[in-house]
């Protein structure tokens, strides 16, 4: 019996924070939380490489998704480009 994979790669928004090197970005991804003790929201960041063929601009609004190691360090592609910047 063989079964369809239902996993689900992982997708994430966030906002270029350099277009330096070729054919990658860096995405800044920021993530709301709570803090543990003292329940206050705190903003938590996080960096990650993104493969990118659609040639973004630094401060463009990007969604991510998970692939296969592409690099050392990058493990994630751009999938589209949700906003422009001006």
């Amino acid at each position: 019996m063989s079964e369809a994979r239902t996993t689900r790669r992982k997708v994430r928004q966030g906002v270029v924070s350099s277009n330096k090197m070729e054919k990658t970005v860096v995405v800044r991804v920021v993530r709301r939380t709570q803090h543990p003790l003292y329940g206050k929201t705190v903003l938590k960041s996080e960096k990650f490489k993104a493969h990118d063929e659609l040639s973004c601009d630094i401060g463009d609004t990007v969604e991510i998704m998970e692939t296969r190691p592409l690099s050392k360090e990058k493990h994630w592609r751009v999938t589209r480009i949700i906003e422009k910047v001006k």
